[in-house]
């Protein structure tokens, strides 16, 4: 397993990974974000920048310091709408002439089941969601985006956020807030979604990648082992709501005191909101149900096919 926690870069600075590709740590620390949410520079000479950050004047300074004599900026790639990698986006674009690619705005993608119940109003969510997001140029999953001396593939990998993607640059994935080695990824309904997350986790596998470039933390070096880790981590915690529910109904509050018994007071709503994600996804397959309409304090229980098995 990749050891991440020896990462604690400078912020500001522009450290280079391997030819042709630059890692700048924005200065947003937090429980959710860990040292700061990384920013890519991608090229030699008319560079794209691979999730800007969030709208801070001292990050977009550190951008625009990092670019050599003869160096630009000609593209602005965005992994997904959240407010720590989009909101410089358009300001870095005023500054550059660049404009920004990415799958869609802060809607884009969502689910027909999230969908639902996002407009049912029973639902309520959207942690850290840049609404005001709006990309020039909406990529498709596949569409490969070239620049000067570089081209790499966008990734549709909805999950964490409906418009989330990956790019694929000669196998050096840079992986937004799908994969991370330092902690599991939230999925927070109706924004996050746990079955496509579990699919784009399945299909990250199966691109190959040689290394993930997350969109926070350490780069991951071993990613068949920590793809199949993050699998491996979701299919447990779902047996283990499903050993809560035998005691007997519970709210996702409830069930996440249970279940994350180790983890810090100021994280629980996070692990409320992923233990939510994992009932609704358990919902949708028919194995556990409500007390009435699905909503974040519903109480939950086990279906009588559940029960037999």
């Amino acid at each position: 397993m990749t050891d991440t926690t020896a990462f604690d870069p400078p912020f500001a600075a522009a450290i280079p990974l391997r030819p042709g590709l630059r890692r700048i740590l924005a200065p947003n620390p937090s429980p959710m974000t860990w040292r700061g949410t990384n920013t890519y520079l991608l090229g030699t000479r008319a560079l794209a920048v691979i999730d800007p950050g969030p709208d801070d004047p001292a990050h977009l300074d550190a951008i625009l310091d990092a670019l050599d004599p003869g160096q630009s900026i000609s593209h602005i790639l965005v992994t997904h709408a959240h407010l720590d990698h989009s909101p410089l986006a358009p300001i870095l674009s005023e500054a550059t002439g660049a404009p920004v690619y990415a799958y869609g705005d802060a809607l884009a993608g969502r689910s027909d089941a999230m969908q639902a119940l996002a407009e049912s109003g029973m639902l309520q969510g959207g942690e850290g969601i840049d609404t005001a997001f709006r990309p020039d140029h909406c990529l498709t999953d596949g569409q490969i985006v070239q620049g000067d001396g570089w081209q790499i593939q966008a990734l549709w990998t909805p999950g964490h956020m409906g418009n989330h993607m990956c790019f694929d640059w000669q196998g050096q994935v840079l992986c937004g807030d799908l994969v991370m080695g330092w902690a599991s990824s939230l999925v927070s309904p109706p924004d996050g979604d746990l079955s496509d997350f579990m699919t784009s986790c399945r299909r990250l596998l199966a691109q190959g990648a040689t290394t993930l470039h997350p969109g926070h933390g350490a780069p991951i070096y071993d990613p068949v082992e920590r793809i199949r880790w993050l699998i491996n981590h979701r299919e447990t915690r779902e047996s283990s709501i499903l050993h809560a529910l035998k005691a007997g109904p519970a709210t996702p509050h409830e069930l996440a005191r249970a279940i994350y018994t180790d983890t810090p007071a100021r994280l629980m709503p996070a692990a409320t909101r992923n233990v939510l994600a994992h009932l609704i996804d358990m919902s949708g397959k028919s194995i556990i149900t409500t007390d009435g309409a699905l909503h974040a304090e519903a109480r939950f229980q086990l279906s009588k096919q559940a029960e037999q098995n």
